[in-house]
């Protein structure tokens, strides 16, 4: 009975994620839908979808049922690279919910792509406050989401937004009342003590009361958790990376392309002080002879860092386009300040690099040492003298430079590429499935 069940409810669910309204556009790589889709009955559209066969050995096997739901699911290079590794893994049947538009950056809307491969279901719905000024989107939420959870009937749901927002909240409240049986993993990367303001710290003690697993972003983010009473299982998972994309390249071509010579420093990432930026600077001018500053990403900071001598600036590149940055450059530095509100949550630019065979040095604010793992240079924070130590030491000592390349490499693939990082997620799925709800071990 209960197979027939989970089929019924299963096919209904995969027919509400096959709607696709009217008006809807696809364009450019991306998935643009009219004003008018907004509201519209049918808020799905299915874009992506396994193959007959493997639809129907997911009715009718005992298959994990596992949601995803987040804005970095609209990007491939992001959300939609996990869901593609984690569709390799064949005891899952796998569906992905993401917001039809997500405010980026505060200056722009971003649309979901569509999905480059990969066997999972992909469901794209509009979501109510979207975007609410200083709040930015942590009043977001699926208006359609009870009517996903009663039809879906998901074994997981697994939430990539910070529990302190309206839609973690949400989700658990949905679970409890249309899908009692499934298990919530809440996502976190905040590594920050504080108390937030109404109703922010109210969503987060919610979650915290009902969500089943808590998946940290780096280690200081789950002393955070436990400190506001999180007392279930929880583990830290890093950010992913896409290996093919990040990866060594011809350096000589790179080079050229920038116009690259000399032993060249280099930063990728916003550029605004709490990045530590004038740092860096101060410790390249300690540096005598032949060693550049190469910065690439956009910030208040642009104008000023660029009308430095010695400093050049590569452009606000895509992502597709930050390996032949890495690739030219012969380390790049994350030299981030620690302040009352933030300190680094990961670094991603530091396994990107790594993975490309670049040497990397980062400051000790927040999770830089834990991410770097060894394979790097750390110097203290806000110490310039200390940075061009490090970069003196980098640019005399070619062996090291090799070792740092190597061994970063190997370090970024074992623990970060989205293959390493999806099999970590399903260990804990699995882990998950066998536990009865409110088990704590």
């Amino acid at each position: 009975m209960e197979g027939e069940s989970r089929t019924m409810y299963g096919q209904a669910a995969l027919d509400l994620f096959r709607s696709r309204p009217a008006g809807a556009d696809v364009g450019r790589g991306f998935l643009q839908p009219r004003a008018s889709v907004i509201g519209a009955p049918h808020p799905f559209r299915f874009i992506n979808s396994p193959g007959a066969e493997a639809q129907r050995r997911a009715h009718t096997e005992r298959r994990l049922r596992v949601l995803l739901i987040g804005h970095q699911f609209q990007v491939n290079t992001e959300g939609l690279a996990k869901a593609r590794a984690l569709s390799k893994f064949g005891d899952l049947d796998l569906y992905v919910l993401t917001p039809e538009r997500y405010r980026e950056a505060e200056t722009r809307w971003r649309y979901p792509e569509e999905p480059d491969g990969g066997q999972f279901h992909f469901g794209i719905a509009p979501v109510a406050a979207p975007w609410c000024g200083p709040a930015k989107w942590y009043l977001q939420w699926y208006p359609c989401l009870a009517k996903i959870l009663r039809l879906l009937q998901p074994d997981i749901i697994d939430v990539w937004e910070e529990p302190w927002g309206l839609l973690s909240a949400q989700t658990c409240h949905l679970r409890n009342t249309h899908a009692p049986s499934a298990r919530v993993v809440s996502e976190t990367e905040q590594n920050v003590f504080k108390n937030l303001p109404p109703p922010f710290e109210w969503f987060r003690s919610f979650t915290f009361d009902n969500a089943d697993f808590l998946v940290g972003r780096n280690a200081e983010s789950l002393q955070v958790a436990q400190r506001k009473r999180f007392c279930g299982p929880s583990r830290v998972v890093g950010n992913g990376l896409d290996a093919a994309l990040f990866k060594k390249e011809d350096r000589t071509r790179c080079r050229s392309q920038f116009g690259m010579s000399g032993f060249c420093v280099g930063y990728a990432g916003r550029l605004v002080p709490e990045k530590g930026l004038e740092v860096l600077l101060a410790s390249i001018r300690r540096i005598k002879g032949g060693c550049s500053l190469w910065l690439s990403g956009d910030g208040p900071m642009r104008k000023k860092l660029s009308n430095e001598p010695g400093v050049f600036w590569a452009g606000a590149l895509q992502r597709t386009e930050l390996p032949e940055f890495y690739n030219s450059i012969d380390v790049l530095v994350l030299p981030s300040l620690t302040t009352a509100a933030w300190k680094e949550q990961f670094g991603r630019v530091l396994i990107e690099a790594q993975a490309c065979g670049t040497p990397v040095v980062g400051s000790d604010s927040g999770a830089i040492p834990e991410v770097i793992g060894g394979n790097g240079l750390v110097f203290r924070e806000g110490d310039a003298e200390g940075l061009a130590e490090c970069l003196r030491k980098l640019r005399d000592d070619l062996l090291l430079r090799e070792r740092l390349s190597i061994e970063g490499r190997r370090h970024a693939e074992a623990l970060y590429s989205w293959d390493a990082v999806a099999a970590q997620m399903h260990g804990i799925y699995t882990e998950l499935a066998g536990r009865k709800r409110g088990e704590k071990n």
